[in-house]
């Protein structure tokens, strides 16, 4: 039988609530332009339009990767080998999770993410489809060095992170999150990471505004989140969901835009929004192959190996955690 434990590793106060959550909230709302990381989307709710999300006609990514873990299967059981725990950081419902671990004679799954609840069922639904895989869910924020299950403490690891969530952080940001990676798993440890390619802006741009709005209540999600887990009194109704193509970074933004000034509360603390000012919630960067190897670099990982679907719209990129060596 599988084995599964959860890991609770998230820091909550009395009240229950996440402690960075509201320290990631009240410090965003008070910079200028103001904004709030996009991890914070994640909530059971968040998780559940987000795969919502992957179904959409619009959004490419997810079809382009799981077209490419279909038809590279022999290529990832041939540089990856066998005998290797799974990580897989962000797991959310863990759907693209059964084609890797059909195409590697992997030894335990561990599925890391911040929604405990989604977490937990969706492992037991991958287990369920594994039987004999040790499965460990972690509840835990990725973006940091997570301790991994003892369980699992001697085994190579393949850290496994899909859909170009490293795409939604800043370079800083995801230097610092691969180089926490490379602690969580280890020199001798591989990724294998999503990447999404730079594209025509209308296909980008269509790609977080849908035409049945499902991203947009998505975006919406997050300010429920603050409203019932720190007091707040977000006005939802007086904000719009807006996605912009950013050339200079490379990137699609997401944001809540003021339909009129407003002022609200949040966890205590008073806050204002002009009309036309927003909340800048999401950014999705874009890569070339020069931009992606450049960030893996920099995180502490040396890529290896990439592939693309047939039409050149997303990648798949395995790196190696080697020594670190004196330059060059």
């Amino acid at each position: 039988m599988p084995t599964e434990k959860g890991l609770r590793l998230v820091t909550r106060d009395a009240e229950g609530v996440d402690t960075a959550f509201r320290s990631d909230v009240l410090a965003g709302l008070a910079q200028v332009p103001k904004a709030i990381p996009a991890r914070w989307f994640y909530d059971d709710a968040g998780s559940q339009l987000f795969e919502d999300i992957t179904r959409l006609p619009e959004y490419y990514p997810t079809r382009a990767e799981t077209e490419i873990l279909t038809q590279r299967s022999a290529d990832f059981a041939a540089m990856i080998g066998e005998g290797r725990a799974v990580v897989e950081f962000g797991s959310g419902s863990s759907v693209k999770t059964p084609l890797l671990l059909s195409a590697i004679n992997t030894a335990a799954y561990v599925p890391l993410d911040i929604a405990g609840d989604f977490l937990r069922a969706a492992a037991a639904d991958l287990a369920a489809k594994f039987p004999g895989l040790p499965v460990y869910p972690v509840e835990a924020d990725f973006m940091r060095q997570v301790a991994l299950p003892e369980e699992v403490a001697a085994l190579p690891k393949l850290g496994f992170f899909p859909g170009s969530t490293i795409g939604n952080m800043v370079a800083r940001t995801a230097v610092d999150l691969l180089r926490n990676m490379r602690e969580t798993l280890g020199v001798g440890s591989q990724l294998l990471i999503g990447m999404d390619l730079i594209k025509d802006e209308s296909v980008l741009v269509a790609a977080y505004d849908d035409a049945a709005g499902v991203t947009a209540q998505f975006n919406l999600n997050l300010i429920r989140r603050v409203n019932r887990e720190l007091a707040g009194d977000i006005p939802i109704d007086e904000l719009r969901h807006e996605a912009r193509w950013n050339d200079d970074f490379a990137r699609v933004e997401m944001h809540l835009v003021a339909t009129r000034d407003i002022a609200f509360t949040v966890a205590g603390q008073r806050f204002t929004l002009a009309e036309g000012e927003s909340i800048h919630t999401e950014n999705s960067h874009k890569f070339d192959s020069r931009t992606s190897n450049m960030l893996l670099h920099a995180g502490g990982w040396e890529p290896v190996a990439r592939w693309t679907d047939d039409e050149g719209r997303f990648s798949l990129l395995l790196a190696e955690a080697r020594p670190n060596r004196m330059a060059p």
